[in-house]
């Protein structure tokens, strides 16, 4: 199961249940497009076809929500 955190325009923001032992990220999607980042410190892990200039839009909207998307990821599993 993977919890959506957050909805952003076309942007699906969620984490894997199954991802516990690994630091604090969040996977974002569009289409089928796909990026990971890491949340502390805010940047990119991998990314599966975004181009340079909307993996600066998803970082960028990140941003605005990272102490939402680092408390839903210490709700969900803890520090």
């Amino acid at each position: 199961m993977s919890p959506t955190i957050l909805k952003v325009g076309p942007y699906r923001v969620y984490f894997f249940s199954h991802e516990p032992n690994e630091p604090p990220h969040v996977h974002v999607d569009r289409d089928r497009l796909s990026a990971k980042f890491w949340l502390s410190p805010l940047s990119l892990a991998y990314n599966l076809g975004f181009g340079a200039h909307e993996l600066r839009e998803i970082e960028r909207v990140l941003a605005e929500h990272i102490e939402r998307l680092r408390e839903a990821w210490h709700e969900r599993f803890g520090d």
